[in-house]
């Protein structure tokens, strides 16, 4: 084992906040994660893509182990559909494009998220309408008192919005290390109707889409109101919607009439959290380092040297200023260290 010690992780983090791991070790494969696990006597810090955390501090008493497992393969198809396992360490954006590029359609909405394929079901991460879930067939994780490889289907996981049994009652509990996907090959069927696509695919003159003419909507629309990582420290939409009770929906709607809201049952309805953010007057606002994105309030961001906790104390400020002014309570996406 190899393990390093006083890595920055500034790399591994889209925030790119820097902090150290005190010790570091890199895995590329089952086996290796096996015999790490076997070996450790401390408690572990998972790295993936890095994409849907905040770090606020060094990591002193965690071994931080990258996953780094790569690799997919076609496990079946038939005429209609196709089965594909991805390995955990593989980049979600660069598997759809795959997928794409093979004509396999299903993923194409969620088009740049940031992020691997490892982390995706812990989180059931979406956009535009669609979910991982959607297509999710199982996972292979490892347990890690054990070492022992279980399968999960998807009732095993317990999806819901932004959410799973990965971060309920077995976090920690697991290490997912590959994704299996249903996906269509042929008849795909396209969801259009959320947000901007359909405005996107008329501004590109687009009137019979493809499930790549889709994607190329997303990314254009996310490229417009997301920054590069790679140019801008942020994780993505760091704030969860939040879903409030239609009880108290009437009361907020009739507060704020003008407010944009999607009904997610008989009992639920779902605020858009970037538009109670942007209403309290914090998009585009700076403070030091930290700041909140001037095309989308939902993202936070690091303009240079923000520390951790500069972040959070933001992030908590904006939450107490929402909550006062909506009595809705927002909460993170990220997950906080």
């Amino acid at each position: 084992m190899n393990i390093q010690h006083n890595i920055s992780l500034k790399p591994y983090n889209t925030f790119g906040i820097d902090v150290k791991a005190i010790d570091f070790i890199s895995v590329s494969n089952l086996a290796e994660l096996q015999t790490v696990l076997k070996h450790q006597n401390s408690d572990l810090f998972l790295l993936g893509g890095g994409s849907n955390m905040l770090l606020t501090k060094d990591i002193t008493n965690k071994l931080v182990i990258h996953l780094n497992l790569k690799g997919k393969e076609i496990i079946k198809q038939n005429e209609d559909f196709v089965w594909i396992k991805a390995n955990a360490g593989e980049n979600w954006h660069e598997f759809i494009l795959w997928c794409l590029d093979q004509d396999f359609g299903g993923l194409e909405n969620m088009s740049l998220i940031p992020g691997n394929i490892g982390t995706a079901p812990i989180q059931n991460i979406g956009a535009y309408g669609k979910e991982l879930k959607d297509n999710f067939i199982e996972c292979e994780a490892v347990e890690i008192t054990s070492g022992k490889v279980h399968t999960f289907s998807k009732e095993n996981c317990q999806f819901g919005y932004r959410n799973s049994i990965f971060k309920n009652e077995l976090k920690d509990k697991y290490i997912i290390t590959s994704v299996t996907f249903k996906l269509t090959k042929q008849n795909h069927q396209l969801n259009t109707s959320y947000g901007a696509i359909e405005s996107e695919l008329d501004k590109q003159k687009v009137t019979n889409p493809s499930i790549k003419d889709i994607s190329n909507a997303v990314i254009t629309i996310r490229q417009s109101k997301l920054p590069d990582p790679k140019e801008l420290g942020n994780s993505g939409s760091f704030f969860k919607n939040p879903v409030i009770s239609q009880e108290d929906f009437k009361k907020f709607i009739s507060k704020f009439p003008e407010a944009p809201s999607y009904r997610m049952s008989d009992s639920e309805v779902k605020i858009p959290a970037g538009w109670l953010i942007e209403q309290t007057g914090f998009k585009g606002k700076r403070f030091g380092d930290a700041g909140v994105h001037k095309n989308q309030a939902l993202v936070l961001v690091n303009y240079n040297n923000a520390t951790g906790e500069e972040i959070w104390d933001l992030a908590m400020k904006i939450k107490t200023t929402v909550l006062k002014k909506f009595n809705i309570e927002i909460n993170p996406e990220v997950n906080i260290y």
